[in-house]
């Protein structure tokens, strides 16, 4: 078949067949957006997104002969296989492991809504303010400083199950703060 421009889906399916480049090169040029939509739409991750795209070409270019016409169009073939590679990478555990692996980076507080919140302006120094001396101090080097409640047991030399009670505690304090 000669070389052109544009193909009718059988065609292309006949170039993709007989592993074509050129019909290869038109099937990402003219199909690969609408495929990185509907992972991106599943997977919500722009860089494991554009990852899956390729492995899913791969899987076309590799898979072609299971296409069968009578059962549906190509492209419904291949939203299928991208799908399913989407929701493949969704549940394996590598991304499970790496999503709760991630560090927290600007973008994530962007994408919160949460940039550069000033405690001050909500007025909540004012209200732990209200609290006792020994809670002050936990609720500041916890949610204002970020310290993890281990550090705070170093930081503080008291027993990590004592800074665990007195969070509790302040935090039940400042609830009671809060309701008034």
């Amino acid at each position: 078949m000669p070389q052109s421009s544009s193909y009718t889906e059988n065609e292309l399916v006949q170039l993709l067949k007989q592993r074509t480049q050129a019909a290869f090169s038109y099937l990402y040029e003219h199909y690969s957006g609408a495929l990185y939509s509907i992972i991106l739409s599943i997977i919500q991750d722009k860089e494991l997104a554009n990852d899956t795209l390729q492995e899913v070409f791969i899987k076309i270019w590799r898979q072609i002969e299971q296409y069968d016409p009578q059962k549906g169009r190509l492209f419904t073939w291949m939203v299928n296989i991208s799908r399913n590679a989407s929701i493949d990478i969704l549940r394996s555990k590598g991304y499970n492991a790496q999503k709760q692996n991630r560090e927290l980076t600007e973008s994530v507080y962007t994408a919160a809504g949460t940039i550069n919140i000033e405690t001050d302006k909500i007025g909540l120094r004012k209200v732990v303010d209200n609290l006792k001396d020994d809670f002050k101090v936990l609720i500041d080097l916890a949610y204002f400083q970020g310290y993890t409640q281990d550090e705070i047991s170093k930081t503080l030399n008291i027993p990590l199950g004592t800074v665990k009670t007195r969070l509790r505690s302040a935090l039940t304090a400042l609830r009671e703060f809060i309701k008034k």
